[in-house]
């Protein structure tokens, strides 16, 4: 029997299958070939990423995955779960729920198909990322676009997105700082927002859209919290390739704070709903080891807002507005 019901899938990123070199290459060659990541010609870059990125690259990154996969397997991948379970004890019956990746399975033509085999109602696609730009929301509405058009399903199609300053996203993530804190050996002298970056052109070409709604999103969250301003640092990070990216860069940040009296420094991340290899290695680990060398004391990385119940709510609101 079907169900008439709106039912949401939620769009991540993606995630290798295993923490192996072969299984990361697969997870890059289907990553590094979306032109809304890469926008260069095929005919250029084709041969860089299958001659050198994909020889190089994923036997190092397979490391890095090593060092956070837990026995459930992908934290990422486990985190996208345990949103989709909540989600669907949240909403109490108003609408069913899945999960899809952009990259890797369930594949977003997976989710869509079993969503119309088993609903008459509206498909919703939520891709999980508040801040936008064509790299993370676009691609994902754009493939699910694709896929919806090749099944005749164009009608049932419905698109929605968390904003930057929802209220319950940032109340979230008001709830996981306060958590981070109460840990904490002392409060923090200064507070970094680290986003994931991306090519500055990109951003000039979208209007600025994405570094709008991250800053949109820093001003909520700092006015929440009642930080100070001077006290807080907005960077970008994972730069990826020799061009020019979003500025200033969270590596080069947290080498510097201590240079400028700061001795314990506050991560959050808050365009990564879960946590995967850019949080919890790249800050948790590479940042936390660079705030250290350079003099720092203690870095308090923030967790991501995953299933926590405000988040969850602003899942639902949007899903259902």
């Amino acid at each position: 029997m079907t169900s008439s019901k709106p039912h949401l899938i939620l769009v991540n990123l993606g995630t290798p299958e295993a923490a192996t070199a072969p299984a990361v290459r697969d997870f890059l060659r289907e990553f590094l070939s979306d032109p809304a990541v890469i926008d260069f010609p095929r005919w250029f870059w084709q041969p860089i990423l299958q001659g050198i990125i994909l020889r190089t690259r994923p036997k190092r990154v397979a490391e890095a995955y090593a060092t956070i996969w837990t026995p459930e397997g992908s934290p990422l991948r486990v985190g996208t779960q345990r949103m989709v379970a909540a989600v669907r004890e949240r909403a109490d019956g108003r609408l069913t729920v899945s999960e899809a990746y952009r990259y890797g399975e369930p594949s977003l033509e997976t989710a869509i198909r079993q969503a119309a085999a088993q609903h008459d109602g509206p498909i919703v696609i939520l891709p999980l990322f508040p801040q936008r730009t064509d790299s993370t929301t676009g691609t994902a509405f754009t493939r699910a676009r694709e896929a919806a058009q090749d099944m005749g399903l164009t009608s049932r199609l419905a698109e929605r997105l968390v904003a930057p300053d929802d209220h319950n996203y940032v109340a979230a993530m008001v709830a996981c700082w306060r958590d981070a804190i109460a840990q904490a050996p002392a409060m923090p002298d200064h507070l970094v927002l680290s986003y994931h970056g991306i090519p500055a052109r990109y951003d000039r070409n979208e209007r600025h859209v994405y570094s709008r709604d991250c800053e949109a999103t820093t001003r909520a969250f700092l006015a929440a919290i009642g930080w100070p301003a001077e006290k807080a640092t907005h960077a970008y990070q994972s730069k990826f390739g020799p061009e020019k990216w979003l500025t200033p860069a969270t590596a080069d940040v947290l080498e510097a704070l201590p240079g400028q009296g700061v001795k314990r420094v506050a991560v959050i991340t808050p365009g990564f709903v879960t946590d995967g290899l850019e949080t919890i290695e790249e800050i948790g680990e590479q940042g936390r080891e660079s705030f250290l060398h350079a003099g720092g004391e203690v870095l308090i990385r923030v967790a991501g807002v995953e299933s926590h119940p405000s988040f969850i709510d602003a899942l639902i609101g949007s899903a259902l507005s």
